[in-house]
């Protein structure tokens, strides 16, 4: 039995109201492909924008490695085999999206950040956030992913064709927006405590002795040392075999 979804109340964000500030370098892109697929002429370079722009929104931009790519869902969707929807659904269920986001965070934090990169917007609060986490928990980030792609919200705003982007980031009265959802951290407080647990210092007032870095550690040395002295070994017995072959005493 499916658990129904948790009711939270919407509270006032910015996207949820109309905006008439002039367009300019801090409003979020927006790619999409107006046309039905069967019929679509995309230009190879508008192609590549939108891909791009989907691993931007879905990942972290300091995930967007040549390992995470998924190239079946990048041919799928360059032949017209695809939706946009469905690509971006590809990526936000793929193993490099878990092992990048879901593996290093709670389930709450995961869900803030499904909501911020498929919806677009910031959670409204702590109720939306516990309504998704248990999404996440009982269905998995498939169902959490389906549940997001398949809300109404998802589907006025972005439909099969649009790639979602942070709506209306830009606040009345202010030179700049909100920081990009992609450039904001993908962790907690839980895994910077972690971190620093395990000794990890991140302190804004942190100093580096000069020996901390010059130092090499005891185990490589030991090691460096090893390959030296096994490699002067065997150049000196090559040495010496050349030089009983020059007298005859050996034949190489």
């Amino acid at each position: 039995m499916t658990i129904p979804l948790l009711a939270y109340d919407p509270s006032s964000q910015n996207q949820r109201v109309d905006g008439y500030e002039v367009p300019g370098d801090e409003q979020s892109g927006i790619f999409s492909l107006n046309q039905p697929f069967s019929t679509v002429d995309v230009d190879a370079l508008d192609m590549d924008a939108l891909i791009s722009a989907a691993y931007r929104q879905i990942f972290h931009e300091q995930q967007m490695l040549k390992s995470n790519r998924q190239t079946l869902l990048e041919s799928q969707l360059r032949g017209g085999l695809i939706s946009v929807k469905d690509f971006v659904r590809g990526l936000a269920i793929s193993d490099a999206f878990r092992t990048w986001n879901y593996e290093v965070n709670n389930n709450y934090r995961f869900a803030e950040l499904c909501v911020q990169r498929l919806l677009g917007r910031n959670v409204y609060d702590s109720k939306e956030t516990l309504a998704w986490s248990i999404v996440l928990a009982t269905q998995g980030i498939g169902g959490l992913v389906d549940a997001l792609m398949g809300s109404e919200e998802y589907i006025t705003n972005f439909g099969d064709r649009t790639v979602p982007y942070q709506r209306r980031r830009v606040l009345p009265q202010r030179a700049q927006g909100d920081l990009p959802f992609e450039r904001s951290p993908r962790y907690t407080q839980d895994h910077l405590t972690t971190l620093e647990s395990l000794g990890y210092d991140f302190s804004p007032d942190r100093r580096l002795a000069q020996g901390d870095w010059m130092e090499t550690p005891d185990g490589v040395r030991k090691a460096a040392g090893a390959v030296t002295a096994g490699l002067a070994i065997f150049l000196s017995l090559v040495a010496i075999a050349v030089v009983f072959s020059w007298f005859g005493w050996i034949s190489l």
